[in-house]
């Protein structure tokens, strides 16, 4: 796997692995699952059973918490889509429409 050369965003664990670039959208709550567009790379605390229409739409999935096997990481592994869980940080350091490279192997987000 070739190293990526750029800046570093947020790190976690390996949830799914894959690479992926794409636009962030940020899902704080089940009340904003209507801001979710296809191929977007999604953005949220953690997720749960119902959150499974969302990810089913996401290119790959950043989480704040959770670890290899948590729900997330599950779903994604089940999907093949990359995920980064665990970050602590991606909800607050990430946002809107910021391009990002998910790297689900390393589980690194880097800017891009």
């Amino acid at each position: 796997m070739k190293k990526q050369n750029k800046e570093v965003l947020v790190s976690g664990q390996s949830g799914s692995p894959g690479i992926v670039e794409g636009k962030v959208i940020v899902v704080r709550n089940i009340g904003e699952f209507g801001k979710m567009e296809e191929g977007a790379v999604l953005v949220t605390r953690i997720t749960s059973p119902p959150w499974l229409p969302v990810i089913m739409k996401a290119s790959a999935v950043i989480t704040d918490t959770g670890g290899i096997l948590s729900h997330p990481a599950i779903v994604c592994r089940e999907f093949g889509i990359p995920a980064v869980v665990g970050t602590i940080e991606s909800t607050h350091k990430l946002s809107d429409g910021m391009k990002v490279i998910v790297d689900g192997y390393q589980g690194v987000v880097y800017k891009s």
